[in-house]
């Protein structure tokens, strides 16, 4: 379990120390003609690590309504960094602890997003996930306007 736990600390990396960079200008910055601004991608994805952790790996606590996802597209809404870092530790306090409860890697689950995985499978889909956003995330703070 610990050997898990380190993996994904270590590959959430490349979200928390762009997260620790970002200021509340940044926020509305998007990389050239990309849809996505710095404020939806830290919501995106602190929303779909807390999916994961609540239907997934089910964490029945876990509160959440993902309103990047319902949207469909950046509505421009994001732009409060206090409360996108408070969703994004939160994500991840509950993420981290769904995986410390998980007992049974090989469990396959089954969703309309991408169809029938095992827990371990599962859990790598939602690393890359995090490192593939943070990557346009990482762009759009640099070189967005």
């Amino acid at each position: 379990m610990q050997d898990f736990i380190e993996l994904w600390k270590e590959g959430r990396t490349r979200f928390t120390k762009l997260l620790d960079a970002t200021q509340e200008a940044d926020l509305t910055k998007k990389n050239g003609n990309s849809p996505n601004s710095v404020g939806f991608l830290i919501r995106h994805i602190a929303e779909v690590e807390l999916l994961f952790a609540k239907n997934i790996f089910g964490l029945a606590e876990v509160k959440i309504v993902a309103k990047t996802l319902i949207a469909g597209k950046d509505t421009g809404e994001w732009t409060n960094l206090a409360e996108l870092k408070e969703m994004a530790e939160y994500a991840a306090a509950l993420l981290e602890k769904a995986i410390l409860t998980t007992k049974d890697w090989s469990e396959v689950i089954e969703t309309k997003e991408f169809g029938k995985k095992t827990k371990a499978e599962a859990f790598g889909r939602i690393v890359t996930h995090t490192a593939y956003h943070s990557g346009q995330l990482a762009l759009a703070s640099k070189y967005g306007k």
